[in-house]
């Protein structure tokens, strides 16, 4: 037999009594079911992760347009350094497995390849624009999508449901009609000024780099879920002002000496890296709070954050498509925070079940029949739910 516990004991929903599953409840309680704490505070977190975006490209449109400071590799340089000195510097005093070389010992190649691929998603997008149209980088860039999707469902085992699904076109769909308001607007790059050959290289580029960002997401979750954020961002910070430092001596180091310096330029450059390092720390905190794909889908909303202001600093044209846009997003939002995405799991595993509160029990065999259940939700528990146990 089961040892008796003082944690709530239920049975499967197959083997409950009717009469106590409960009735369906009202329309209100489901709006407050579906409209909880959780899914406005998912949603909130992302769009700080948003308007941390809208400055970071704030900053680098005056930079690159205003100073003539195109210098994506030292921006990202000045970022790294900042995650060294705070967060590598942490893991260095820290004692016992969390240390520094004791992290590099059993993981260093993994964080190196995670170091490249997150500085080089970064510059082949900016680069990008060297090539083609901004409205085509807009749209190639949600090709980051489906790649955090399919490395969800394949590496980390998320399986997502229709509203799911349903959540993320809408929020594409919204960014198609900023993308058509800013054909509209004038907003995008002559078209005469890129070449055929040469838009071919900037989408490829905008491709590489939203596969690339892909990657980086998903091993940041899975990082941040299983091992520790202060981890992530020590071992990024290393090896991201290694690589990045190397890559801007050879790549960079002409267009870093024609920079007219002054106190606006310096004002910028500590703008930037601010809302970079900020982006970096935070993120990883909402990552493991919601998901990667959740993060991404959030952050559509940086690029309307970035015109709202654009109407005063660089006088953009207002049009009624980028309210459409916006709220076709906010509303994408809405239906992904709904529902909770899950965890698969091997029937298995439910042969030995850890209570949350107690040792391994095992179930006994005879007489039990293995629950039909084969997810676990990767949301919060809330006060509300108890902790359940099989038996």
């Amino acid at each position: 037999m089961i040892p008796e516990q003082n944690n709530h004991v239920v049975s499967t929903i197959e083997n409950m009594p009717a009469e106590n599953i409960s009735t369906s409840s009202g329309p209100l309680q489901r709006l407050k079911k579906v409209f909880n704490r959780e899914m406005l505070l998912s949603m909130a977190l992302g769009q700080v992760l948003s308007l941390l975006i809208c400055g970071i490209r704030l900053t680098s449109k005056y930079l690159s347009e205003e100073f003539h400071a195109n210098t994506p590799l030292f921006q990202s340089f000045l970022n790294y350094i900042l995650l060294f000195l705070v967060y590598t510097t942490t893991l260095a005093v820290r004692q016992g497995e969390e240390n520094l070389l004791a992290i590099l010992k059993r993981r260093w190649w993994k964080y190196m390849f995670l170091g490249i691929i997150d500085i080089e998603a970064t510059y082949l997008v900016v680069k990008a624009h060297q090539y083609t149209t901004f409205v085509s980088i807009q749209l190639l860039n949600c090709f980051v999508f489906p790649v955090v999707i399919l490395l969800s469902w394949f590496f980390l085992l998320v399986r997502y449901k229709v509203l799911h699904f349903v959540g993320a076109v809408a929020c594409i769909l919204g960014i198609g009609c900023m993308a058509g308001a800013d054909v509209l607007m004038g907003r995008q790059q002559k078209e005469d000024f890129y070449r055929g050959d040469s838009k071919l290289i900037g989408d490829v580029l905008v491709l590489g780099g939203a596969t690339l960002y892909g990657i980086s997401c998903v091993c940041q979750e899975y990082i941040v879920r299983n091992l520790s954020r202060i981890e992530l961002l020590g071992m990024i910070g290393l090896f991201g002002s290694f690589f990045s430092g190397i890559q801007l001596a050879i790549m960079e180091h002409k267009e870093l000496l024609k920079v007219p310096w002054d106190w606006q330029i310096g004002l910028l450059y500590v703008g930037y890296t601010a809302c970079m390092f900020g982006l970096y720390s935070f993120m990883p905190v909402v990552i493991k709070k919601t998901s990667a794909t959740a993060i991404n889908l959030s952050s559509l909303t940086a690029e309307l954050y970035t015109f709202f202001c654009g109407l005063f600093l660089f006088n953009y044209k207002f049009s009624a498509l980028y309210l459409l846009s916006f709220f076709t997003i906010l509303i994408g939002l809405l239906l992904y925070f709904s529902t909770t995405t899950y965890v698969a799991q091997d029937p298995r595993v439910y042969k030995q079940f850890r209570n949350p509160s107690g040792p391994v029990v095992e179930l006994p065999a005879s007489g039990q029949h293995e629950p039909s259940v084969t997810y676990t939700s990767l949301s919060q528990e809330t006060e509300e739910e108890p902790h359940i146990r099989v038996a």
